[in-house]
């Protein structure tokens, strides 16, 4: 049997969550399991999902959710594919954004029609990442 779009994203049951615009399509076509999902921004979160169809919004929302990312969390951003729904967004642009604030990518998957996907969490320390599209900030 395929595995659902969420158990590719490493989504474990009753994790605490946080959904940002997220379309209610794409979180059906996700098949999620059962998660704490919260309302507002308030302590840490194990899994945060961001949906942003322009380079300024992700710019806006990525520090504002980064720190409230747990020590072993993940900040999953999805962003329309082929420049859909009028996006400015590509995969450079937000790994770009995301290295600038600290976080470092991993897995890219697609969420639908619509949506694709990529996870940020915290680098480890020690470890040297290299990517041509970000670099984190010095320290």
């Amino acid at each position: 049997m395929p595995r659902s779009v969420s158990q590719k994203m490493g989504i474990k049951e009753g994790t605490r969550t946080l959904y940002v615009h997220a379309p209610e399509s794409a979180l059906k076509s996700m098949m999620l399991p059962s998660l704490e999902v919260r309302a507002t921004l308030d302590g840490d979160f194990g899994y945060i999902h961001l949906f942003a169809v322009t380079q300024a919004e992700m710019n806006d929302m990525f520090p504002k959710l980064s720190v409230h990312l747990g020590a072993t969390g993940m900040l999953w951003v999805s962003w329309p594919k082929g420049r859909k729904l009028g996006t400015d967004l590509t995969l450079p642009h937000v790994i770009r954004i995301g290295y600038s604030h600290g976080l470092v990518e991993s897995t890219t998957l697609s969420v639908d029609g619509t949506w694709s996907a990529i996870k940020f969490t915290h680098p480890k320390r020690g470890k040297v990442y290299k990517n041509s599209y970000g670099q984190l900030p010095s320290e």
